[in-house]
């Protein structure tokens, strides 16, 4: 399964690495990733699938443990609804 994932905070050393680091844990794979940084706002988007056997719950609960140790905002939703939700 496909999904969008959206990393917000302010911007520190370490972000991408505690992202990313979580997902490959989960064997999670990143297939495009856009970030940037306005002023000291850090904003990431992140195109990722996820092994057939992983709900987005499970991993939106770990996502939650790299939200509390980096003080971010971590968000995930099926690319299925978010194209659904995003489409006119």
């Amino acid at each position: 399964m496909y999904a969008i994932m959206t990393v917000t905070g302010l911007d520190h050393t370490g972000i991408i690495a505690a992202v990313s680091t979580a997902l490959a844990e989960q064997n999670i794979n990143i297939h495009n990733v856009s970030q940037t940084i306005m002023d000291n706002f850090f904003t990431m988007i992140l195109h990722v699938s996820l092994p057939e056997s992983t709900d987005i719950a499970t991993v939106q609960e770990r996502m939650t443990e790299v939200e509390q140790q980096e003080s971010l905002v971590i968000r995930l939703q099926s690319e299925d609804f978010f194209t659904a939700v995003n489409e006119i």
